[in-house]
């Protein structure tokens, strides 16, 4: 199989890239380049320095970043050899002025047309927050019905979302929701007929951490979803198992003193790295 194009997605966890964080904006660039992905997204970006930065270190990418009242955006990179559209779509905001809209990326490799979406999602363990996510997440699924619709005749689209997506649960006294039944249900709506879309295996199912000393557990936040005819490359899982999207960062770290330093120096987050092959 050859790799059509590369994707990337990192939250950076208030990305501001002044002060004492210009060395770690330093260091997330030079980490985020390594990858070298076609297409990434970066969230949390909060100053207007971090863009500087990005458009001196990695010059052979274009950027669109989102707009609007929200104080933390979504930052989108893709390699000039591509020919993209970037759009923000506001309906992920579920009508909540301060939150962040998608960022949707639409391009063409050889005579195929491709969509990915990248969101932020709310978060938070109350109803609310809850609330906020399930209406987005169904949104970034049934939006997969309006691709379909302007595919060719009988093709269906080639259409991924994914990103930050704060599954965390509910905790309510007395009807207490694990975050895995949240993502349950995410999986069997993006399952149905008219979908036909699936969550893709991970090399490490945790993606953020609060540190080795948090009481807080490491915990699955990130995750991309993805039409079910595309093919990707798969990589080595922590568990020996094959996995589609690689997880990287702290959950490479070969000791709890390595993890935290990675955090400090980096972010909470791990990034998530995956490859669409014919």
């Amino acid at each position: 199989m050859a790799k059509l194009f590369s994707v990337a997605s990192w939250n950076v966890e208030h990305f501001k890239g002044d002060g004492p964080d210009s060395a770690r904006v330093d260091r997330v660039v030079a980490f985020l380049a390594e990858q070298k992905p076609d297409i990434f997204g970066m969230f949390e970006v909060e100053g207007k320095t971090v863009f500087e930065t990005l458009v001196q270190r990695m010059p052979n990418y274009t950027f669109q970043i989102t707009e609007g009242q929200q104080t933390q955006e979504i930052l989108i990179g893709v390699k000039r050899t591509m020919t993209s559209l970037i759009t923000q779509r506001t309906e992920y905001k579920s009508g909540t002025t301060h939150m962040r809209p998608g960022q949707l990326v639409s391009f063409m490799v050889g005579q195929e047309k491709y969509a990915v979406l990248f969101l932020h999602l709310a978060s938070g363990v109350d109803p609310r927050g809850m609330g906020l996510r399930d209406d987005m997440v169904m949104r970034a699924i049934d939006f997969k019905k309006t691709l379909d619709k302007q595919a060719a005749p009988g093709e269906r689209a080639n259409y991924i979302f994914l990103g930050d997506l704060n599954s965390m649960g509910l905790e309510y006294p007395g009807h207490n929701i694990p975050s895995a039944d949240e993502l349950n249900k995410w999986d069997k709506e993006a399952k149905k007929a008219k979908y036909k879309m699936r969550r893709l295996p991970k090399t490490h199912a945790n993606s953020w951490s609060n540190g080795s000393t948090s009481s807080i557990p490491d915990s699955a936040l990130d995750h991309v979803f993805a039409a079910d005819h595309l093919t990707f490359k798969t990589f080595a899982a922590a568990d020996g198992a094959q996995a589609e999207v690689a997880v990287r960062g702290w959950t490479d770290a070969a000791t709890p003193a390595a993890k935290d330093k990675w955090i400090k120096d980096h972010s909470d987050h791990s990034l998530l790295y995956f490859e669409v092959h014919d």
